[in-house]
């Protein structure tokens, strides 16, 4: 017997025996318009069933995230239920006609944050269910109801469907809550080291101890985003068999980046450092300006950007911001006025976020522009807990990097290193790992924090999977690259 005549015959005793969502009064709710601004609250009527916006940016955005029929719905919209027979239908006006199949839009309710979700895997798109298995997925228990595999559980949960939603995770379950923003739970790098500040030249932990994060950094959002590379099972990843400790966001400004579409960008970065949070990792949020290569010129976006990040996520003890990716062919002094400029509106929201601030000659303390880090000691940025970014790719970046990045931890620099890889600085080429080796020793010698480039399945020799994997996985060291399979080793042993 073949499995679909399997599931049609347990959907139809799934009908018997399992009630209809809830009702809801939708009398005084507006239908649905694709393409409306919305914002976080909202609640709108759309084919006979209530919503309430998560994520305004996607909310307005129609398409794949229209309530209870985009394929993506759940990811901007929690289901309130069906509409009773006193409230609206509400139509969509949209135009969209069943693009998803999506099923149920009930099927992110959340029924109290009272699930024990402890123990549980998060739901993985490769896994193969059975009745009675349970995940968490999102911040929500989900339980199916028979035999699924590659079935989102918040886009296929409800009346008649493969998954069941029993609530949300209470507050002492492992997985975490995506609100509260404190993934203090388990042993995590968040769990263990709490709200990081900077004391001296070193990244200190909640009790003033020296840490040293080592984790990846993200491939540009628009290409290798999220449910492209950035997945849950990517995720899970890195966070159980890598051990990382933090995920850098990287989100390009132009290159068909932030600029092209602001309101989705934002929304998906934020859907990352939820998720990120959820598994007890640290987050860097890498306003990734490169071209132009002065961060003045995109200071009105950042400001936006930041704005709206900074106050989603105030609550959270776990992201750090990177405010300039690699400033190039622009003075100490033009990147410092920016940085005077653009961390206040990061702490007007979040007080106690650490704050990156790269440096000239893309990212290099000034070294590839023919500068020293001196530019910065003689003019530093005089705000408090910030640190200064370096960048190095080991094939291209020999001794006399290393000795400049020495002598500026030596002088009292605090450096995070956010960006580095063991090839040339194109992110291609062959990997040096003796080069690389001996960055590592130095940082490890001085406690500097550091991602790799990058997280991703693209051509290059610097993404660490094999090209391919980002689509089907699995997300296993047999699917490495080489410089995957020897940085995962320099971040699971320390």
């Amino acid at each position: 017997m073949n499995k679909t005549i399997l599931k049609l015959g347990a959907s139809l005793i799934f009908l018997m025996v399992f009630p209809l969502a809830h009702s809801y009064d939708c009398s005084a709710l507006p239908a649905y318009v694709g393409g409306s601004g919305y914002q976080s609250g909202d609640n709108v009527v759309n084919a006979g069933e209530a919503f309430r916006c998560k994520v305004g940016g996607w909310c307005s955005q129609g398409g794949p995230y229209e309530p209870g029929v985009g394929w993506a719905w759940s990811y901007a919209w929690d289901g309130l239920g069906s509409c009773d027979s006193g409230g609206g239908s509400g139509g969509s006006s949209s135009g969209s006609s069943g693009s998803s199949g999506s099923g149920s839009s009930s099927g992110n309710t959340s029924s109290g944050g009272d699930a024990d979700c402890g123990g549980l895997p998060h739901w993985d798109i490769g896994a193969v269910y059975t009745g009675g298995s349970a995940v968490q997925y999102q911040g929500v228990k989900y339980v199916a109801n028979w035999w699924t595999q590659g079935e989102n559980p918040a886009q296929n949960s409800g009346p008649y469907q493969v998954w069941s939603n029993s609530g949300a995770c209470g507050t002492g379950s492992s997985s975490g809550s995506s609100s509260s923003g404190s993934s203090s739970g388990g042993d995590t790098a968040v769990g263990r080291n709490g709200q990081l500040h900077v004391c001296g030249t070193r990244l200190c932990n909640k009790d003033s101890e020296p840490v040293q994060l080592r984790g990846m950094s993200t491939h540009g959002l628009q290409w290798y985003g999220w449910g492209d590379c950035v997945t849950d099972a990517s995720l899970d990843a890195l966070a159980d068999d890598w051990r990382a400790d933090i995920l850098r966001v990287s989100l390009y400004v132009q290159e068909g980046g932030y600029e092209t579409d602001p309101a989705g960008y934002t929304a998906q970065v934020s859907h990352i450092i939820d998720e990120v949070t959820e598994r007890g990792m640290y987050v860097l949020v890498d306003w990734h300006q490169l071209d132009p290569g002065d961060p003045n010129y995109n200071l009105e976006n950042a400001r936006r950007f930041f704005t709206d990040i900074a106050r989603e996520h105030a609550d959270q003890n776990n992201i750090i911001y990177d405010v300039a990716n690699e400033p190039n062919n622009v003075s100490w002094n033009d990147i410092r006025s920016y940085a005077m400029q653009i961390i206040p509106v990061i702490r007007q929201y979040d007080p106690d976020a650490v704050v990156v601030v790269g440096t000239h000659g893309w990212a290099s303390l000034g070294v590839s522009d023919g500068r020293s880090a001196q530019d910065i000691i003689d003019n530093p940025v005089t705000i408090d807990n910030i640190m200064y970014g370096f960048h190095f790719y080991a094939a291209s970046h020999g001794q006399y990097y290393r000795d400049a990045l020495k002598s500026a931890l030596d002088r009292g620099l605090p450096i995070f290193v956010t960006e580095w890889g063991s090839q040339t600085y194109t992110g291609d080429g062959g990997n040096d790992f003796a080069s690389a080796q001996a960055y590592l020793d130095l940082l490890d010698q001085y406690q500097v924090s550091w991602t790799n480039w990058n997280y991703s399945d693209d051509h290059r020799s610097g993404a660490v999977w094999q090209t391919g994997t980002c689509s089907s996985g699995p997300w296993t060291a047999e699917r490495l690259k080489e410089a995957g399979r020897w940085v995962r080793d320099k971040i699971r042993n320390r």
